[in-house]
């Protein structure tokens, strides 16, 4: 009787381990993780679109508005027919920017993805040369995104691609608009061309990002003030600002604004970003005033919570509200991608770009 009763007990304890481990093989078709399904999703991508042996791989920060996502669509597009050897991908490396717009923040969904996930993608169909091209205008904190994911795929950081592959796949890096002093020259001839009849006018502002002195990866910051040397050396009427650079912001503008004579007048604003996003619809061209009978400077000498548009309206010069806009003749709210010379300086520094070996630097007995 017990030799029966342990019988019952033993197949009682197998059919529970194995409803347990059915049950456990569901939960792991069903929750899969994130990174591993946005993984799939971009290795069948890559397997879909692959007709060549080689790659770019274009990498901006990002963004949720249709007019960014019309401009990244249009410099992916020109890439395919610039670079006809080479498949052509789109890369975003903020998250933020990336889950938003799967959620249709500002208009209908579209999925984006990491720098990571393409650069696995081509090792696993082993593409054999790949050129990363980054979208930043400065080699700033973002720029440092592109670098580092850039080693961690050179390095092999997930362990799964092939080594000899990885010995000898060649991997190039396209620089930032702005990576010299060189550069700034370079962009600052073709602002001119795009933007002389505003400068001919009254004082023509350019509102770049910047980074935080905390986050000046690469002290990159500096290429704005190289950029407004250049342009001045064109027409004094020229001048750079930031949302995040110290003494740099709208506030510092207006001061060099008026110590170069200019203390009325017209003043017409553009973003030096890539595309034409929050920064640019809210921060430059926006609604936010915090003006009550004067403005009150933070700890860092900006003034918070008011446009670029409201506060020089306030500060005493006059506004063409139709530059304000995204559209139309004088509509200045545009990215720098949506300016033909400007992507042709992006196009110049993907033909420039520089063999990066992560690979060798880690193994360098190979």
């Amino acid at each position: 009787m017990k030799k029966i009763k342990f019988i019952l007990l033993a197949m009682l304890a197998m059919m529970t381990t194995a409803t347990f481990v059915a049950c456990s093989d569901d939960d792991d078709d069903n929750n899969v993780s994130n990174m591993q399904r946005y993984q799939n999703e971009v290795d069948q991508v890559v397997k879909a679109q692959k007709k060549n042996s080689k790659a770019i791989l274009l990498v901006a920060f990002g963004s949720t508005w249709q007019q960014a996502y019309d401009a990244f669509d249009q410099t992916r597009a020109e890439y395919e027919r610039a670079f006809s050897g080479y498949d052509v991908y789109l890369s975003f490396s903020s998250a933020i920017c990336i889950n938003r717009a799967r959620a249709a923040e500002n208009t209908t969904a579209r999925s984006f993805y990491e720098p990571k996930y393409w650069l696995e993608a081509f090792g696993r169909v082993q593409y054999e040369e790949i050129i990363v091209q980054s979208m930043q205008v400065i080699p700033g904190e973002e720029f440092s995104r592109v670098v580092n994911a850039m080693k961690d795929f050179g390095n092999n950081s997930n362990g799964d691609l092939d080594d000899k592959y990885m010995a000898n796949v060649t991997l190039k890096l396209g620089m930032p608009l702005m990576y010299t002093e060189a550069d700034a020259a370079t962009l600052a001839d073709a602002l001119d061309e795009n933007f002389s009849k505003y400068a001919q006018q009254g004082a023509m502002t350019f509102m770049g990002h910047g980074n935080p002195d905390e986050y000046d990866t690469y002290k990159a910051n500096v290429r704005y003030t190289q950029l407004e040397t250049a342009l001045q050396k064109i027409n004094k009427n020229y001048f750079v600002g930031t949302v995040d650079m110290a003494d740099n912001f709208k506030v510092q503008v207006r001061e060099r604004m008026e110590q170069a004579g200019l203390t009325k007048g017209y003043v017409y604003c553009a973003p030096l970003m890539s595309i034409a996003g929050d920064h640019a619809h809210n921060d430059m061209a926006g609604d936010d005033d915090a003006w009550n009978n004067g403005f009150e400077l933070n700890d860092d000498g900006e003034v918070e919570d008011t446009s670029w548009k409201m506060y020089f309206q306030h500060m005493g010069y006059s506004i063409d509200q139709n530059t304000f806009k995204d559209n139309g003749t004088d509509a200045l709210v545009k990215g720098l991608l949506e300016y033909q010379n400007v992507r042709n300086i992006y196009k110049q520094h993907t033909r420039q770009a520089e063999v990066v070996d992560f690979y060798h630097s880690m193994y360098p007995e190979e």
